[in-house]
């Protein structure tokens, strides 16, 4: 039977089609250009397209499909285009999954530990609440719209992942210049926190999610051992042998360089994966410095 999966040319969605691909599943990507082939499909969120024939004879979706957070500057508009492709893209996809009368067993969709807000150094788990802010606010509503598979009687998980540590790019990838050139610098105090995960236990994790009956509802998908900005300044210098800047970045001067998201940089996020590691998943990566090795 067939995995559906969206998002799958993102930092996140390459790696998971080719490890479920090796592992001999058949893979249909949703695409929103001409498909080139079997294993495409198109589809075209911002207009509500997407026949539910393609989604037929599915045994599991994953969803993963959104505008990058990080790397665009926050405007207005841009901040519009954030919840646009989620909501209405997530939206779009349970509804043509409604209309299948035989439906994949498990929707897992993407999420983020934003969810939660800014926890300052309170160690937090999937237990806790909503935070507020515009993207606790988004996650709330974009998990909501993943919820509803649920009431279609398919299991449903919203993986809370948090910064991804990816050689290819992501967040990690847009500091790498910076750091390269010896002047990475922590970010307002250097007191958040900032909870972290490699791409491989990500790529693991999710997997693990996707074919254990037992994991639903939200999952954080972090390292279990959070470290805070300042750390992961020193240690990010460290695994490239480049010195670091002892001033950190004023918030005004991140403000002035990526907007509202600058925000999102000065908050604290102290997260446990409580549901994985109760599950019996292993990390491979509990080291931040080991991780960054690995990964660059």
């Amino acid at each position: 039977m067939t995995i559906i999966v969206t998002g799958a040319s993102g930092l996140l969605g390459t790696p998971l089609v080719a490890a479920l691909r090796g592992a001999g599943e058949r893979v249909v990507t949703l695409v929103r250009r001409e498909p080139r082939g079997g294993d495409e499909a198109f589809w075209q969120p911002a207009e509500g397209v997407l026949d539910p024939a393609v989604l037929a004879g599915a045994r599991a979706v994953v969803h993963l499909a959104g505008a990058p957070i990080a790397g665009r500057r926050w405007s207005a508009a841009y901040k519009s285009e954030l919840v646009r492709s989620r909501v209405e893209g997530t939206r779009l996809l349970v509804g043509a999954l409604g209309r299948l009368s035989q439906r994949p067993e498990v929707l897992v969709s993407a999420s983020g530990i934003d969810f939660y807000g800014d926890t300052g150094d309170r160690v937090i788990d999937e237990s806790a609440g909503k935070g507020s802010g515009f993207l606790p606010d988004l996650c709330e509503r974009w998990e909501a719209e993943a919820r509803a598979a649920g009431e279609l009687g398919m299991r449903t998980a919203q993986l809370r992942t948090g910064l991804v540590l990816s050689g290819r790019d992501g967040a990690l990838g847009k500091m790498l210049p910076i750091f390269r050139i010896g002047l990475g610098a922590p970010l307002g105090t250097g007191r958040q926190y900032w909870s972290w995960i490699s791409d491989q236990d990500w790529l693991a994790a999710t997997l693990r999610i996707l074919d254990t009956p037992g994991l639903s509802g939200p999952v954080n998908l972090t390292s279990p051992t959070p470290v805070t900005n300042a750390e992961f300044t020193r240690e990010l210098g460290a695994a490239l042998r480049r010195p670091t800047m002892p001033v950190p970045v004023p918030g005004f001067a991140l403000t002035l360089g990526v907007g509202d998201f600058a925000k999102e940089l000065l908050s604290g996020h102290r997260i446990l994966p409580a549901k994985l590691t109760d599950s019996g998943f292993v990390f491979t990566h509990t080291s931040l410095g080991e991780a960054l090795r690995a990964v660059l």
